[in-house]
């Protein structure tokens, strides 16, 4: 009785042993368990804290966007470009300003080409603007070819520009100058040099004749058409 008492007394206690050092490893599971989230947490929140620094990254490409509209800004300077193209249209005869003086001699220098092929029948008047200022070209080219033909060579009234012709700095403005209808027959003479006047200046202007013979020219059938700034297909026709 008192061995078997003893017996069962000890079992007991070994139980309530056992009992315990179950109920110690599951506190320390739990508090494992409880420390994990906290872990877990942490981690979560450096991508969360990441975000706004990429967020910001964002912005400084958006910024760099702002920067691409701005080269598109230098387009628009393209567009000045455009405008400094009008403003030269203008010096060819759009604009007019009253304060233009008009060109003289001393402002162009003219010079002669042939234009097309034999027989050579045109050449083409050169003024090109060599002052330091705009002026106004006005009218045509009072041309004599012969010393003995004193009277200037007849203006085309069609080839008259709309508009008068304003030339800057270094620009030029050109005038079409028939000398014959190239036949045989006609009563053509040898020319090497010839005199040109602007309007509203008395100055002789010496030319050269083009080509290494000089031209020929037929004093009856000789025509100049109007200073423009371009030679116009029909206009100057003549």
């Amino acid at each position: 009785m008192n061995i078997a008492r003893h017996r069962s007394t000890l079992l007991a206690a070994a139980g309530t042993v056992v009992a315990l050092s179950l109920t110690a490893c599951q506190s320390d599971g739990d508090g494992t368990s409880s420390s994990a989230p906290t872990t877990s947490a942490t981690v979560a929140s450096s991508p969360a804290a990441a975000a706004p620094t990429a967020g910001k990254g964002t912005g400084t490409s958006g910024s760099t966007g702002s920067t691409g509209s701005g080269g598109s800004a230098v387009s628009k300077g393209s567009a000045g470009s455009d405008g400094a193209s009008a403003g030269s249209t203008g010096a060819t005869g759009e604009r007019v300003s009253a304060s233009t003086a008009v060109c003289t001699a001393k402002d162009v220098r003219v010079t002669a080409a042939r234009q097309d092929g034999p027989p050579y029948t045109h050449i083409v008047l050169t003024a090109r603007n060599t002052s330091g200022h705009s002026c106004r070209l006005t009218g045509f080219p009072h041309i004599q070819f012969l010393e003995s033909h004193k009277q200037d060579v007849p203006a085309v009234a069609k080839s008259k520009p709309a508009t008068p012709v304003v030339l800057t700095a270094q620009a030029p403005a050109y005038a079409l100058v028939k000398l014959s209808d190239g036949g045989l027959d006609e009563d053509n003479e040898p020319v090497s040099a010839f005199s040109v006047m602007l309007d509203g200046d008395s100055t002789v202007i010496a030319v050269t004749a083009p080509g290494s013979d000089g031209i020929a020219v037929d004093p009856a059938k000789a025509l100049t058409g109007y200073w423009t700034p371009e030679l116009r297909n029909g206009a100057d026709d003549f």
